[in-house]
């Protein structure tokens, strides 16, 4: 079995037309590099399926895959869920909480709808991306994390940063 039909079953990827071929072969290549993608493609064209794909051939596959909605999370709480946050930093935080990042430390966190995450939370992930350091929220102690970020978005990320969007 060659390489792409092991990630075509092992990743339920269909089809056999060209581009399917080069993302199948691009998958193999970039899995085993530790570094950042970006998934860029319009609703329902499988992006999380690709990511998934990606993460199942790395080298953090015994680790954690760690699925983010960015779309779906409210401005005021996206901070929080990334990040973690720390008891009686806001009402109602009664306990310490790991964020998506720690819970997907060694692993892979996947953020899906990256083009609708808030310009002020897009600054601390870029503190990630760079360092690997964050904070929760209401910490001056800063944490590290060790994470390979898939992000995937169907906007065009470039018109969105001219705009200041991104």
């Amino acid at each position: 079995m060659t390489e792409i039909e092991k990630i075509r079953r092992s990743s339920g990827i269909i089809g056999n037309s060209d581009q399917i071929e080069e993302i199948l072969e691009t998958i193999i290549q970039i899995a085993p590099i530790d570094i950042s993608v970006l998934i860029l493609g319009e609703s329902g064209t499988g992006k999380e399926i690709i990511a998934k794909a990606i993460h199942q051939e790395s080298d953090r596959l015994t680790k954690s895959l760690v699925t983010v909605n960015c779309g779906a999370i409210p401005e005021g709480l996206i901070e929080s869920e990334l990040f973690g946050y720390k008891k009686g930093a806001f009402t109602g935080a009664a306990e310490n909480r790991k964020g998506y990042f720690e819970e997907g430390n060694n692993g892979t966190v996947f953020l899906d709808e990256i083009g609708e995450m808030p310009i002020s939370t897009q600054v601390k992930l870029l503190r990630v991306l760079e360092t690997g350091e964050y904070m929760r929220v209401g910490d001056p102690k800063t944490r590290n994390v060790d994470v390979r970020i898939i992000a995937a978005t169907n906007k065009n990320l470039l018109e969105e940063s001219t705009k200041g969007f991104f």
